[in-house]
């Protein structure tokens, strides 16, 4: 079982940026493909990026595209999102999670494949 911790989270003004990191304990990183996600309030959770085990596959959601990356220091045991050019929809809890589906380049976007869950990070982004 791995746990997991957002930080990093925060009030920026619109077009500014954030990177949100999530550490991971209890087991080593490497072993699970990891996502983020995001709820505003009053909404729904929805996928936000996700990358493999291996960190040559990625997969964005369109309204990120272009202004998110992701990214997975295994050695650190962490995983990063970094967040530029953010607008007020941006506004949101922020949460990682760990999926030991797939192959070594499997990336999901399906809230059921993942199997643990940070707690979550707040980023209000103001306009």
């Amino acid at each position: 079982q791995v746990q997991l911790v957002e930080s990093g989270g925060g009030l920026v003004q619109a077009g500014g940026s954030l990177r949100l990191s999530c550490a991971a304990s209890g087991r080593t990183l490497s072993s699970y493909a990891m996502g983020w996600f995001r709820q505003a309030p009053g909404k729904e959770r929805e996928f936000v990026v996700c990358i493999s085990r291996s960190g040559g596959s990625t997969l964005y959601a369109d309204s990120v595209k272009g202004r998110f990356t992701i990214s997975r220091d295994n050695a650190k045991n962490t995983v990063y999102l970094q967040m530029n050019r953010l607008q007020a929809e941006d506004t949101a809890d922020y949460y990682c999670a760990a999926s030991l589906w797939g192959s070594s380049d499997y990336t999901t976007p399906k809230i059921n494949d993942y199997n643990y869950w940070g707690q979550g990070t707040q980023v209000t982004v103001s306009s």
